[in-house]
């Protein structure tokens, strides 16, 4: 089992993370969220992950020219698209900057399933996540789980994440429900928005089967 822990901010919870075994750690660019680094902080972090944990940063619907002045900066493994990208928009970053993709994709009923399959064509990794309420300002992030029966025993043709309303007490039957093999958890390990607490990683971690899974 394979465990991202997104949105990190400070050395303490990233050093957490690491600790307990998670294989990829996020920092969010998108200045609405409560988890938004700045690219200098986010550089100062990226430095300290040690190699083999994939370092992947969260973008909502980022422009050419936030990318370019991030990604020198900042030593990024993996981009994340958390916004409306389109499959071409997706086709061409990573053509761009030759980075893996994974694209975030929202689901709130069975009427949502099939866009999954649209961006398993131009992706690396799909990130299975619940759909943001209407007017919500952030597109993830939100603590809401969707009806994880929906994507039982599903396939896509590239490795895929569960992601929305994950926690510690719930992980574990969310990927007996899903056949999930990798997780992604954010606010499910915060005590207030965007402040991640230290126990609740390792415990997060422990109950989904990835200790030390990397």
């Amino acid at each position: 089992m394979r465990v991202k822990i997104c949105g990190l901010s400070n050395v303490e919870t990233l050093n957490a993370a690491v600790t307990a075994g998670a294989a990829y750690v996020g920092f969010v660019f998108f200045t609405k969220s409560p988890r938004h680094v700045l690219v200098e902080q986010a550089r100062t972090l990226a430095q300290t992950v040690p190699v083999g944990i994939c370092k992947v940063a969260l973008t909502v619907n980022a422009d050419d020219a936030f990318l370019d002045e991030m990604l020198e900066s900042v030593p990024i493994d993996m981009l994340q698209l958390h916004g409306s990208e389109t499959p071409d928009r997706v086709a061409d970053l990573r053509t761009r900057y030759g980075l893996p993709i994974m694209k975030a994709v929202g689901i709130a009923d069975a009427d949502d399933l099939p866009a999954i399959a649209d961006y398993a064509q131009v992706v690396d990794q799909l990130l299975i996540d619940a759909k943001p309420p209407k007017n919500a300002d952030l597109p993830g992030g939100n603590g809401l789980a969707f009806d994880w029966r929906l994507i039982a025993g599903r396939r896509w043709a590239v490795p895929w994440m569960l992601a929305g309303g994950l926690r510690p007490d719930n992980v574990a039957e969310a990927i007996r429900l899903t056949g999930a093999q990798q997780v992604d958890v954010s606010s499910g390990v915060e005590t207030t928005p965007g402040i991640k607490d230290e126990k609740m990683i390792a415990e997060f971690i422990r109950a989904a089967g990835g200790k030390n899974g990397h």
